[in-house]
């Protein structure tokens, strides 16, 4: 086997930040930088500074036939040239299954995932931990390297992205301490407002404005981030809206691409968040984390990472929706927060 590990994950943002400490824990193990097949277009700009990838190869469809989807073609194409070597298959579906079969990977030299590893309820960097330890020849892990220092995901924000960050609040007039909500999430992302208010992690723009209120009367100085993609504009606006237009309260869906947002999380005093992908980025970064969950488990989904984090909402389980936490709890755990280092 002379190619470097390959880890095929296929996820969302949070996934990809997940993934991190999967990477790094195969990494060490093999002594190598480490390939990745994934898709989204957030992929790249999250992995862009991840010191183990070696190459990233990305797919814009899996499901789509194969004849009409050049991006899979590449990725054969690549597949075929790169050679043998372990094989790491995160994700169960057969289409992405397919597509290494196609390129010429080998069975013998995949590390899936086994029916007892999927049932088994657990974090995904923990079930990472024991994903990373296996080898293509070996069902069980093996304690070749202690995967402990690995366990946590991790951002690298580069200096020049903290450079430009700085110029953009000067220009923007964002100064003292800065507060994030993320109120939206991967439905929104697609879709903007359209069937969102009826989605597990919906909480009303109402209860968001009464977070920020509160927030901005704990901190004075303070300006309250509405953080989204530019299809979330809308939903961002109503939130603006109902804190009736504060000039503190501003809507970021149209300034925050990847990289700025990760700069950002660096050095925030804080966020609020519902379950998705900016929540386990401010996780890796160290920014202290309010995280508000709907039906999904936390015990399978809660961001980790360096800093305090603290989680509202799932009581009722599948049938939990963040619209059940009243904002009163949300800004009571917003209060007890440690400050960041």
């Amino acid at each position: 086997m002379t190619a470097p590990p390959l880890v095929v994950r296929c996820g969302a943002m949070g996934d990809m930040v997940m993934l991190t400490s999967l990477m790094r824990l195969v990494a060490a193990r093999h002594g190598s930088k480490v390939d990745v097949v994934s898709s989204g277009g957030w992929t790249a700009p999250v992995m862009a500074h991840e010191p183990t990838l070696g190459h990233l190869q990305l797919v814009t469809s899996r499901k789509t036939p194969y004849l009409l989807c050049p991006s899979q073609w590449a990725l054969v194409r690549w597949l075929r040239g790169r050679g043998r070597g372990p094989v790491y298959l995160c994700d169960p579906d057969p289409e992405i299954r397919r597509l290494l079969l196609r390129g010429g990977v080998r069975e013998e030299d995949m590390v899936e995932r086994t029916p007892d590893e999927i049932a088994t309820p657990m974090l995904w960097p923990d079930r990472w931990m024991l994903f990373g330890q296996r080898d293509p020849a070996r069902r069980h892990a093996v304690a070749e390297v202690d995967p402990a220092p690995f366990r946590l995901p991790r951002l690298v924000v580069p200096e020049a992205s903290r450079e430009a960050l700085a110029r953009w609040l000067e220009s923007e007039g964002l100064t003292g301490p800065l507060v994030l909500f993320q109120p939206g999430n991967k439905r929104t992302h697609k879709r903007g407002k359209v069937m969102t208010a009826d989605h597990p992690k919906h909480w009303a723009p109402e209860h968001w404005a009464a977070v920020a209120r509160a927030v901005l009367e704990a901190l004075p100085e303070a300006h309250v981030l509405l953080c989204g993609s530019p299809p979330e504009h809308a939903v961002l606006e109503d939130i603006r809206s109902a804190a009736d237009g504060d000039p503190k309260v501003r809507n970021l869906a149209n300034d925050l691409p990847i990289p700025r947002l990760f700069a950002l999380l660096e050095q925030a005093h804080s966020m609020v968040s519902v379950d998705t992908g900016p929540a386990h980025a401010a996780a890796a970064l160290g920014c202290p984390l309010v995280v508000l969950f709907g039906a999904a488990p936390a015990a399978l989904w809660r961001p980790i990472g360096g800093g305090p984090i603290a989680v509202l909402g799932g009581e009722r389980g599948a049938d939990s929706r963040v619209s059940d936490i009243d904002p009163r709890r949300v800004v009571e755990e917003w209060r007890g927060l440690p400050s960041r280092a």
